[in-house]
């Protein structure tokens, strides 16, 4: 059996590890880009290395951005009083689209999940705590699985133990969003009724 090129068979096991894409979609992948001019291609190196030099983490929501606070935390006509937590940099993304959302946001980068080994110190839970100072709404956004709920439940519990922070409205991402969906597909109409159908958590 002939067998694939050295460099061809690595660049295909560096895309198998990519989510969603398995050996088929990865074979097809590095083939099209074994066509393609090799000014293309390493105008393609060039970003996938620009990606960790020119992007940073924002200290205070921890959303990716270009700089330091992130735009949206930098932007002094957002409202403070309301914070959103997401669980991912592309939640952000989502709800901003939906043009309803004016507050802040906090990013977990991630959902507890102990089945994958993920619990609340792998995430950027803890961090909430530190940024509800001024807070009158908490928006509970993290997806609607079983991670997801498990995630604000944990959310919930953890502030009910700060007596200081007992005035804290703490609302759940309502209506809108089916079950099992993530909010990084959904479309801006879908999150905006989902916004406007909060409800409250922990009573």
């Amino acid at each position: 059996m002939t067998k694939l090129p050295r460099a061809v068979r690595q660049l295909i096991e560096k895309f198998e590890r990519l989510p969603g894409v398995g050996p088929k979609s990865a074979q097809r992948l590095v083939f099209y880009m074994l066509h393609n001019p090799e000014g293309e291609l390493q105008d393609f190196a060039n970003k996938i290395v620009a990606l960790k030099r020119d992007t940073v983490m924002c200290t205070e929501c921890h959303n990716v951005a270009e700089s330091d606070p992130c735009e949206i935390c930098g932007d002094p006509t957002r409202d403070v009083s309301v914070l959103c937590v997401v669980e991912q940099p592309l939640d952000v993304l989502a709800i901003e689209r939906s043009s309803k959302f004016q507050g802040k946001y906090h990013v977990l980068h991630g959902s507890i999940a102990p089945l994958n080994n993920i619990g609340p110190d792998q995430l950027y839970l803890y961090d909430i705590l530190k940024r509800l100072n001024g807070v009158k709404e908490l928006i509970l956004a993290t997806n609607p699985t079983m991670e997801g709920e498990a995630t604000a439940l944990f959310i919930v519990e953890m502030i009910k133990q700060q007596p200081a922070l007992s005035d804290i409205v703490i609302t759940r991402i309502g209506h809108g969003l089916p079950i099992g969906a993530d909010i990084e597909y959904a479309d801006g109409v879908t999150l905006a009724r989902a916004l406007e159908g909060r409800r409250k958590m922990g009573e």
